[in-house]
């Protein structure tokens, strides 16, 4: 009977634990599945037109998720200034970002714009963000951080 008592208080310690330790939002939008940014998407294949799926050889981590690179060169551009390539609001979507709430960014729905790369839920959001993007942009820019601390 000890033991039952004492393996339910460490399985129960141990789940608190876990709780915890996933309070509060990511401040890069990764699958619930694993940790990888942009979906595995080289961000800063982006700035060239051609999205390109990263590679597991060249992994960076950065802000608390992997993000992963096509070439080694992407690799070494990034980690001079991950700013200028990581996606905007983390990767999160752009548009839900404006309305002040977080959705996830998808690397098949993207666009540069003023040298800095947006993510949108779908193809049916990119659209409606693309109607008023510098309005979508100074909304989303006002609502984050803020956004990740509700």
């Amino acid at each position: 009977m000890k033991i039952l008592v004492l393996a339910f208080f460490i399985l129960f310690g141990t789940f608190g634990t876990v709780q915890s330790a996933y309070a509060g939002k990511a401040p890069v939008y990764t699958s619930w599945q694993n940790n990888i940014a942009v979906g595995g998407y080289d961000s800063v294949s982006f700035f060239s037109g051609v999205p390109i799926e990263g590679d597991k050889a060249y992994s960076y981590d950065y802000k608390g998720a992997t993000w992963r690179f096509s070439t080694r060169g992407n690799l070494e551009l990034f980690k001079t200034n991950p700013e200028a390539f990581a996606p905007q609001y983390g990767g999160y979507c752009a548009w839900a970002l404006a309305e002040g709430k977080l959705a996830k960014g998808s690397p098949k729905h993207w666009r540069v714009e003023d040298g800095k790369l947006y993510l949108n839920f779908n193809g049916r959001i990119q659209r409606r963000w693309e109607r008023d993007i510098a309005g979508f942009i100074e909304a989303g820019d006002t609502n984050w951080p803020a956004v990740l601390e509700d």
